[in-house]
């Protein structure tokens, strides 16, 4: 069965619908290892009329080791929920784009199946937001199981 789980996971509440589901898969699987993970996406240093509006390198620096520092925090209390009962937990904070970042992760820690939620767009919503689980599905070679999350109603 799998022995390598992805669970990628933004910090929301919809992202976090999986959780059920990736309880009920260990149950199902023989101790597979679950790799949570969390990409920060670089800070862009704006330029032009934009640049005039820049306090500081540091500032933005600052931001940055933040929104690692609260990943990092996160998904402790993520992986502590499943180590509670005996799993294989990791907790992983990579930097970039997700949808490129995380496609990467998969393959380079032989990923066998990848598990995340989504929000259900469809047409123009997904055209203009993007969606990292549509690039997911076309950029890695293992199956990926999509969550829509409850309470999201599909649009076109």
């Amino acid at each position: 069965m799998y022995k390598k789980i992805m669970v990628p996971l933004d910090g929301s509440k919809l992202a976090e619908c999986v959780l059920f589901h990736i309880e009920t898969m260990i149950k199902v699987c023989e101790s597979p290892q679950v790799l949570f993970v969390q990409a920060v996406e670089p800070i862009t240093i704006p330029y032009g009329i934009e640049a005039a509006k820049l306090t500081s390198l540091e500032q933005l620096t600052e931001f940055e080791t933040r929104n690692k520092s609260d990943a990092e925090k996160y998904l402790k209390t993520i992986i502590d929920r499943f180590k509670k009962s005996g799993v294989n937990a990791k907790a992983n904070v990579i930097f970039g784009k997700p949808a490129e970042v995380l496609s990467d992760f998969a393959a380079k820690n032989n990923v066998d199946l990848v598990v995340m939620a989504t929000h259900g767009r469809s047409g123009i919503g997904r055209w203009v937001l993007g969606s990292v689980a549509e690039h997911l599905i076309h950029s890695i070679s293992v199956p990926v199981l999509i969550i829509r999350a409850p309470g999201c109603e599909i649009s076109v």
